[in-house]
């Protein structure tokens, strides 16, 4: 069962996609954290896989394009009002067809998917190992048949290299910015709150390459302060409150808002030593 809030925002997502797209999502299933009961209204995303009936012409990408903005504009529309440089409750997610379901899933090619502020036309990261495993034991049903029904493969053998690809991917050159004293930003947001919105990400990859489990970020800040060195509890606890959206305990060691991406990539450089050993 969906959060009201969630429910509200999908029907309305919904109705804009079947008016663009008439008969064409025969299936819309809800993952990330709604899936993983740790949704949070004003932080946190909404995240789904569509299922596509047939291919998408030229002239159908057009009308997902729009789907993006126009499905999305109570969100933008309460960022807006609250002065939030960011949009919490931005329905993103990928389009997959529907006959590609069966296939393995690091071998299906989505149709589009929408991801912030960006549409993307044949690519999709979120038809991925982890993503498909949420679907598959967790995932909402608001249309189509249930995720048990569907045929999936999540491919559970590829689950722990590809968590470590992501590591030793995207993850590791974040942090080779961070301690080269050129960090990720986005757009509006300084770079010490992008840095700690980004802390809890490593260590949920790493709990699922130990345990081979999928869970959300508040848990994985649970998971890190019992899995790393005492040193790193601060910026943990710093970013759990972030998530929470609650005043954080104040404490020398991350009081420092330019030392925090900094910090924040020396702690993900000590998640991947971590991941490594735990493949040895």
């Amino acid at each position: 069962m969906l959060p009201d809030d969630v429910a509200r925002a999908v029907s309305h997502y919904l109705s804009v996609a079947d008016r663009l797209l008439p008969e064409r999502i025969r299936g819309f299933y809800v993952v990330g954290s709604v899936a993983l009961r740790a949704w949070r209204k004003g932080r946190s995303d909404i995240d789904f896989v569509a299922v596509v009936d047939g291919d998408l012409a030229e002239r159908d990408m057009r009308r997902l394009a729009l789907l993006h903005k126009v499905g999305n504009l109570p969100a933008a529309w309460q960022a807006l009002v609250r002065a939030r440089p960011n949009i919490p409750g931005t329905l993103n997610g990928v389009f997959v067809a529907a006959g590609d379901l069966g296939k393995p899933v690091t071998q299906i090619r989505p149709l589009a998917s929408h991801s912030g502020p960006r549409f993307r036309r044949r690519h999709g990261f979120e038809a991925n190992p982890v993503v498909w495993k949420v679907l598959l034991e967790k995932g909402v049903t608001v249309r189509g048949p249930a995720p048990d029904d569907l045929g999936l493969d999540p491919e559970p053998g590829k689950l722990r290299e590809w968590n470590l690809r992501q590591l030793h991917g995207y993850w590791a050159t974040w942090a080779d910015n961070a301690l080269s004293g050129k960090p990720r930003r986005k757009p509006l947001l300084p770079a010490h709150r992008v840095a700690i919105a980004a802390a809890l990400s490593p260590p949920r990859l790493h709990h699922t390459i130990v345990t081979g489990e999928v869970i959300s970020k508040e848990a994985a800040a649970e998971y890190a302060l019992g899995t790393f060195e005492a040193r790193w509890h601060p910026l943990i606890r710093l970013a759990l409150a972030h998530r929470l959206g609650v005043p954080a305990s104040a404490d020398a060691s991350v009081s420092d808002p330019r030392r925090l991406p900094r910090l924040v990539g020396e702690f993900i450089r000590d998640v991947i030593a971590s991941a490594d050993r735990q493949r040895s």
